[in-house]
């Protein structure tokens, strides 16, 4: 069982690796008896010492494949800070991840806030303003990304970065479990997928996600930014690398690295 110190000092190591750009081995090697809830509570300690506002979630481990991959039944969420959003014009420095990954989303933009334990499917829908297109940044402090459910939760569910293309599309615009991806990398195809990818629709996961968040005292809230979960496979960052993601219906963003490889 985990004390307190224990989560604490958990905490300090992910975010002297984060901070430092080094890795470290996986938390579950030295504490087999690391929880959900115990990486629940780490990922939590770290967000509210952060010097950046929560501008919304992410919900990772959406598809059933990754949720077989990791033995588990459900998915995980992590926070997004205001210190996360990246821009289509400017690139993002490579240098300042461990092992960065890009994954193509269908965002959700809310409108109102949602409610908590009891939020369901239709709740989300008439909470939320537009779906926008996005690619989430993803990253993990933890070696080559050797990582457990807990792990990964523990350093916020592999949360980097994200960013926003300018399409918005309201709920009654579109089908959101039928919006066909593509992510291109330098051009060239790299990953495809389609939204339903995540948990047969995407509504399903961020009503899962208010749900589950109202246990630790989180709410969503209007004018956040909840990313569902990927429609496709992650593809890997390398610097200058430069990514475009077309959307069927509700538009395409872009992100770009600065650098070359040495």
């Amino acid at each position: 069982m985990l004390t307190e110190a224990d989560r604490r000092t958990i905490a300090d190591r992910l975010r002297v690796a984060e901070r430092d750009r080094k890795p470290i081995p996986p938390l579950v090697r030295e504490r087999p008896d690391l929880t959900a809830a115990d990486a629940y509570a780490i990922q939590l300690a770290n967000i509210r010492r952060r010097d950046s506002a929560v501008v919304g979630h992410k919900v990772g481990l959406s598809s059933a494949a990754m949720q077989q991959m990791m033995g588990v039944d459900e998915p995980d969420y992590g926070h997004l800070m205001a210190d996360m959003r990246l821009s289509e014009t400017e690139p993002a420095d490579a240098s300042r991840y461990c092992y960065p990954r890009v994954e193509i989303e269908v965002a959700f933009l809310l409108g109102a806030d949602l409610p908590g334990a009891d939020c369901t499917e239709r709740d989300v829908l008439a909470a939320t303003e537009a779906f926008a297109p996005s690619i989430e940044l993803i990253d993990s402090r933890i070696e080559d990304w050797n990582i457990s459910l807990a792990d990964t939760i523990a350093d916020n569910a592999s949360s980097a970065g994200f960013v926003v293309g300018a399409g918005r599309v309201p709920p009654d615009g579109i089908d959101i479990r039928g919006i066909e991806a593509v992510l291109l990398e330098d051009g060239e195809p790299v990953a495809r997928g389609r939204s339903d990818a995540v948990l047969g629709n995407p509504v399903t996961a961020v009503a899962w996600l208010a749900r589950t968040v109202a246990g630790f005292g989180v709410r969503l809230r209007a004018g956040h930014l909840i990313l569902p979960g990927a429609c496709a496979r992650a593809v890997d960052v390398h610097p200058g690398s430069s990514f475009h993601a077309v959307f069927t219906g509700l538009g395409d963003v872009r992100l770009s690295f600065a650098g070359s490889e040495s």
